[in-house]
């Protein structure tokens, strides 16, 4: 097993990271207090999904608390919330991960006990057959099975009904071409009646293998003794790590795509959508943050003041900016709501702020300001032991380096106006642009 040690900002004591010899990563940080956090990141999402399977991630993430050999269906929970654990899940496109956060006990009992229970979960769910609940024809009305996969496709179908989720899902799907980002995380109705336990099985045992996994531990311990509870508690029993797999990198779209669809809807939506860098190329992908904070982060975001508030006559409801990161290429993003009537002038006004960041380039001021909202964030981020997990899991999955934080605050602190006007230039060109536009029926 190998050690490094990473110095993590504002915590105490450097991060201990341990690659064991099946590839499973072990990080343990230390913050002081009596809370503590467990959490396992898997390097698997929606990145390792196809037509046929689309949406299993995430159905996986709902039956893995269904019960192991040890504990059925709900004891999982129950024992952990009795200690006043939150437990809790999500899955995304490069990931899915597992936490319990829990006031550690006294000598870190709980947390020992946190730490058999999550193991237990992650390495042998039961998947029972009873809990997915059988295939079946969505067009028959017959059917009443009120199990899990009929859960998960009626949250598919609330999200379908989200006027947001509409126009992000065309925009993102345009976006790519071949990539797996294209589809949507949570996948369809008509993939989820269909999947069988052996497919959710077999991608189970594929993709939670040792080396696609992190488990961190969050809060006040003894390192060593925590260590080999962690080792004991995660035995693989030999499992095989997952085949590598090198996803071929969409370029930008090379002219301006358009996407435009209807709804029952009384307002317009609009979203402009970029490629970006990959998430572990740190500067610039701080540089298109800070770019968002200034252009449209906020109050005082160069679209809000000059899109809202100093518009003679109301056009937009709201307008913003957003940067999302990913271990293949980041996404940038202009979301907008506005008058169904002003959608030729809601176009020409966010196109011409969006050439104002290079006509009427960002000043010190503003870099200076979105800096120091960004090393808030970034010490914020320290206050509290799920934060801290979360922000670990994030760069040891997604950027695929813990160490980049070492550097974190000082990469941010190098970034010039010039810097910001070379990322603009490069990655948030109009022609590279994917618009989506969700308009009324009767518009």
């Amino acid at each position: 097993m190998k050690k490094s040690l990473v110095k993590y900002p504002f915590l105490t004591k450097e991060a201990e990271v341990y690659k064991r010899d099946n590839g499973h990563t072990i990080v343990l940080a230390h913050k002081e207090g009596e809370m503590a956090n467990v959490s396992t990141w898997v390097k698997t999402g929606s990145i390792n999904e196809d037509d046929r399977i689309n949406g299993i991630s995430h159905f996986l993430e709902h039956l893995m608390f269904k019960g192991t050999h040890k504990h059925k269906a709900g004891e999982f929970d129950r024992i952990l919330e009795a200690k006043g654990a939150i437990v809790n899940a999500a899955t995304w496109k490069d990931y899915t991960f597992y936490y319990v956060t829990l006031p550690k006990g006294e000598n870190g009992k709980d947390l020992k006990l946190a730490i058999e229970l999550h193991a237990d979960m992650m390495l042998d769910p039961v998947l029972p057959y009873e809990e997915i609940g059988a295939p079946f024809d969505l067009n028959d009305t017959t059917v009443t099975d009120k199990r899990e996969r009929h859960v998960v496709i009626e949250e598919i179908r609330m999200r379908k009904d989200q006027n947001w989720t509409k126009v992000y899902n065309a925009c993102n799907y345009n976006m790519y071409t071949k990539h797996p980002y294209k589809r949507d995380v949570i996948g369809t109705p008509e993939i989820i009646s269909q999947v069988t336990r052996d497919d959710i099985m077999n991608y189970y045992q594929t993709f939670y293998s040792p080396e696609n996994m992190t488990t961190i531990i969050v809060g006040d311990f003894d390192s060593k003794e925590l260590l080999e509870k962690v080792e004991k508690e995660f035995d693989f029993k030999g499992r095989k790590n997952a085949p590598q797999k090198i996803n071929e990198i969409d370029t930008p779209v090379s002219s301006t795509v358009i996407v435009e669809s209807t709804g029952h809807i009384n307002t317009s939506y609009m979203m402009y959508g970029w490629l970006g860098p990959k998430a572990c190329d740190l500067k610039n992908t701080i540089c298109l943050d800070l770019i968002s904070i200034i252009f449209g982060d906020g109050t005082s975001s160069r679209l809000y003041q000059n899109l809202i508030e100093k518009q003679p006559e109301p056009v937009f409801n709201m307008v913003n900016s957003e940067h999302y990161q990913f271990k293949d290429g980041n996404n940038f993003f202009i979301q907008a709501n506005f008058k169904p009537e002003k959608l030729e002038l809601a176009r020409k006004l966010i196109e011409e702020e969006l050439a104002g960041l290079l006509n009427n380039p960002i000043t010190d001021a503003e870099l200076l300001k979105a800096k120091k909202k960004t090393k808030s964030r970034f010490a914020f981020s320290a206050e509290t032991v799920s934060e801290i997990g979360e922000t670990i899991g994030y760069y040891t999955t997604v950027c695929n380096d813990l160490k980049l934080i070492e550097d974190y605050l000082k990469d941010l602190e190098s970034i010039t106006v010039e810097d910001l006007n070379n990322a603009i230039k490069k990655y948030l060109n109009l022609e590279n642009a994917v618009i989506s536009i969700l308009k009324p029926e009767n518009n």
